[in-house]
């Protein structure tokens, strides 16, 4: 059994109407299904205002899906109760894209890591702040600095208070939504090596979402492609990357920088009127599904 497994994602926006007449809503997320293995990290990638992120916040009910399934571990979380969605999240948990705005400025950032403890009621006082220091120094930072506050740290250093705070209470599975995106290149690798370090040691499965290919390239398994709110295409890395079949997923490709500076430029321009948006995925090849006719 996967231990995430989403079946046919809706996630509708509706607009203000006009007038008297009903306006469509916007689907940000259109029909999207795919699964999440025991210690996998699975890629989500697509262009800003795919939808990935907004299906990342589906996953835990930070926004409530219009329709499908969430199932982790077999339960269904769009139909839990608010008690059990509460125990669910001990659970599943999530690491966010700004480490700039996802921390309280007016909270030290030791009370940050503590909160969930706080909030799910586990341990004493005493308990709860040697946890906090256990978890800066999973997360590479000195314990030492815990009554400090967010703006006297660098956005790495940020982001790691807020993967502390995500591993607070013990998850097994986290959402890593563009985690490295609003660092500096320099930084990058070194959140990117902790992420990996950490799904070894704890056991960790990810759903990771980026826009940066070479870096899914590099610690995801599998892959899917968002596009206007669908999945178009999924597979695992490797034959995403070697044998992209739907035209999206060849325009992504081609954009990615080479490092060459006398390579010849080879950036595919997109034609949305090649192809069928409303396409299904069909497995064009065992475990690579594009959304792509006969």
């Amino acid at each position: 059994m996967p231990l995430v497994e989403v079946r046919h994602l809706v996630k509708e926006f509706p607009r203000r109407r006009r007038l008297l007449r009903p306006v469509p809503g916007v689907r940000a997320v259109d029909d999207v299904s795919f699964t999440i293995e025991e210690g996998e990290t699975f890629g989500l990638v697509g262009e800003t205002g795919s939808g990935k992120t907004t299906t990342g916040r589906c996953l835990l009910r930070l926004i409530e899906p219009t329709s499908g399934e969430v199932r982790f571990r077999g339960e269904d979380v769009l139909k839990a109760s608010p008690a059990r969605l509460r125990e669910l999240r001990r659970d599943m948990q999530i690491v966010f894209q700004d480490p700039y705005s996802s921390l309280n400025p007016r909270m030290r950032v030791g009370a940050i890591v503590e909160e969930p403890l706080a909030i799910h009621g586990l341990g004493t006082r005493a308990e709860r702040r040697r946890r906090v220091d256990e978890l800066f120094g999973l997360v590479g930072l000195d314990p030492a600095h815990r009554d400090r506050y967010p703006h006297q740290f660098s956005g790495g250093q940020r982001q790691r208070i807020g993967l502390a705070r995500a591993l607070a209470l013990n998850p097994s599975f986290v959402i890593a939504d563009e985690p490295v995106s609003a660092l500096d290149v320099s930084i990058q690798a070194q959140v990117v090596n902790l992420l990996l370090d950490l799904q070894r040691r704890l056991q960790l499965s990810y759903l990771f979402i980026a826009h940066d290919l070479r870096l899914v390239r590099h610690i995801c398994s599998r892959v899917a492609v968002m596009y206007f709110g669908r999945i178009v295409e999924l597979a695992p890395t490797a034959a995403l990357f070697e044998a992209p079949q739907h035209p999206y997923t060849r325009a992504l490709l081609s954009a990615i920088p080479v490092p060459d500076p006398d390579a010849r430029p080879s950036r595919l321009v997109l034609d949305p009127s090649a192809f069928d948006r409303a396409a299904p995925l069909r497995e064009v090849r065992p475990g690579h599904w594009a959304a792509v006719g006969e």
